[in-house]
């Protein structure tokens, strides 16, 4: 290779390599500090993946066994390590089987980078093999994209989509290259990504809105916080903690906020949203003050806008001022990082207890409990539920598992039953709510944090729509834990079906393959439990498998998942039954 250095009027030299477009996007990953990436290879990508094979000392390349797989795993890889995922995928095709992972990136504010290939510069348009205009596509559903036809644009695009995919408010960037531009050369040099004219990651916080925001919470008689991923996001666990404790709040949390907060802990009141707890959904519409911590006020949590929590002020701290005020109207909106804005109100609020507003909390706990909760962890019977499987997972993990869930019945469930003490323990699909997104994002979690126990929690729907991926565990020897909650139903719409169109089970039940068979297969240990009696020990060996290890667990057919809020309804109308 020709080197050159290049002297700037600044007097900073820049030293320059005279190397193809495709190397330059190798040597920029390794520039942003990149281990492991996902893909699936093609004709559009190929001579980035002649030079992957060159630097698999510094890359580890995941073959994916289809590109949606390979986003996911990348999203299971951002959500437990906080970094940025990238995903890899040639023209047409290849790029368009990524697009539902980046959407599910888009909404869970998922850190992600996503190279395409492109067809040749020349070709743009007219309708070549393998092209798709995955720009246009991908333009709603992506932080950032553009295309680049030029090797010399290559470091500054992959720079400036690192910075966007994981500055402020995180989301998936895709960049899409011609073949071309890989094939030319150029003088590399790389410089990362600071700031971005026009761009402001993080808002100032407003002059006077925190000491506004403490003034009503010193004031409050029965205030209620909920928070979402942004406390995950921000790092701010800590900062979340001391918030709660010194103005002694009952918090509740989101899907994509649990495990912020220990479960355990006394001021967690429990999930909110159309299968949240009884508690918190109820009384968000009895509180005098609602605190919204990084959340985005989604429809499943409100239920019904216009009779949403009417009688209480609105404080709603957040990152992103699209969300303010989007759905629900704020009194007080303190913008910025939440570890920052948590830090700064903290010496403005007083101490307090609010053990009376507590006590109401626990009254209708009681209520659940008797109701719900006991008949679906301790139940009389015959058929196995999902929640004591879950129970028996989290007294055998001690509640230290990441556990990673598909979309469904056993979602709600495991979000319901899994304890989690430590942060970045649920991952799963939260606006898009995707089925299929279990199984790969649990091996990217898993590959992000070898020393964590992760288990993958599916549906048997779910599980198939993504089964393929068993060949990346088997090929990458993941020691993922995977467990299918089988009810031989679509379980959350055949629900659907029994409450609101008359046990009219269109298309919900399913015939299923022999599950043991095919994941034996891919010669990865699996055991199949049908009885009480052989569940306990069924988890055990699966805890204590130093491999991949899959547990089928066949479940009451019709069970359903309770509380729940039926669409249009006010979450004071949450059902128990």
């Amino acid at each position: 290779m020709e080197t050159q250095t290049i002297v700037d009027k600044d007097i900073t030299a820049k030293v320059t390599e005279r190397i193809s477009g495709s190397e330059a996007i190798v040597r920029c990953l390794i520039a942003e500090d990149v281990k492991i990436i996902y893909g699936y290879p093609g004709g559009a990508i190929m001579p980035v993946y002649d030079e992957l094979y060159k630097y698999q000392d510094k890359i580890h390349h995941v073959l994916a066994r289809h590109e949606q797989g390979a986003a996911h795993a990348a999203q299971g890889f951002a959500r437990i390590s906080g970094q940025v995922g990238v995903a890899i995928a040639t023209s047409g095709p290849g790029a368009t089987n990524l697009v539902t992972g980046i959407a599910d990136a888009q909404i869970d504010s998922t850190p992600m980078v996503c190279i395409t290939g492109q067809v040749p510069s020349h070709l743009l348009g007219s309708d070549a093999f393998q092209e798709t205009d995955i720009v246009g596509i991908s333009t709603p559903v992506t932080k950032w994209n553009c295309q680049v036809t030029r090797a010399a644009d290559i470091p500054i695009a992959l720079a400036k989509a690192f910075y966007i995919a994981r500055s402020g408010r995180p989301g998936p960037v895709l960049v899409d290259i011609t073949k071309d531009a890989q094939f030319e050369e150029f003088d590399f040099s790389y410089e990362k990504c600071t700031k971005i004219r026009s761009y402001v990651p993080i808002p100032k916080t407003v002059a006077g809105t925190l000491e506004a925001a403490a003034k009503l919470i010193n004031a409050a008689k029965k205030p209620l916080i909920i928070w979402g991923q942004g406390v995950v996001l921000s790092v701010a666990e800590a900062q979340f903690k001391a918030f709660v404790e010194k103005a002694g709040i009952p918090a509740a949390w989101t899907i994509l906020g649990a495990s912020a907060l220990p479960t355990s802990h006394p001021l967690n009141v429990g999930m909110l949203g159309m299968h949240g707890n009884y508690a918190p959904n109820k009384l968000t519409n009895e509180c005098d003050l609602l605190i919204a911590i990084g959340m985005r006020f989604d429809d499943r949590v409100t239920g019904k806008l216009d009779e949403y929590a009417t009688q209480a002020k609105v404080i709603h701290f957040e990152i992103d001022p699209a969300e303010v005020d989007k759905n629900i109207k704020t009194d007080v909106a303190v913008l910025g990082d939440a570890k920052a804005t948590l830090e700064a109100i903290l010496p403005l609020i007083n101490e307090n207890t609010h053990e009376a507003w507590h006590q109401q909390f626990k009254d209708l706990y009681e209520i659940e409990y008797e109701k719900v909760i006991k008949g679906d962890i301790h139940p009389t019977k015959e058929g196995l539920t999902m929640g004591e499987v879950i129970k028996e997972i989290n007294i055998q993990s001690k509640g230290e598992a990441a556990i990673v869930t598909d979309v469904g019945q056993h979602q709600m469930i495991a979000c319901r039953y899994a304890e989690f003490n430590q942060t970045k323990s649920n991952i799963t699909s939260g606006g898009l709510g995707t089925m299929g997104f279990g199984l790969p994002a649990a091996i990217g979690a898993k590959m992000a944090a070898p020393e964590r126990e992760v288990v993958s929690i599916s549906g048997d729907g779910g599980f198939q729509m993504t089964i393929q991926e068993l060949g990346t565990i088997f090929q990458q020897k993941v020691a993922l834990k995977m467990v299918v909650l089988n009810n031989e139903f679509l379980g959350m719409v055949r629900q659907w079906q029994q409450l609101f169109f008359e046990k009219r089970y269109a298309s919900t039940e399913m015939v299923n393959p022999n599950f043991v068979a095919i994941v034996e297969g891919y010669y990865i240990k699996a055991r199949k439990v049908v009885k009480r009696e052989d569940l306990k020990e069924a988890v055990a060996e699966m805890m204590a498998s130093k491999d991949a290890y899959f547990l089928e667990v066949l479940v009451e057919k019709e069970g359903n998942v309770f509380p729940m809020v039926p669409t249009g309804a006010s979450v004071s109308q949450i059902r128990l039954e």
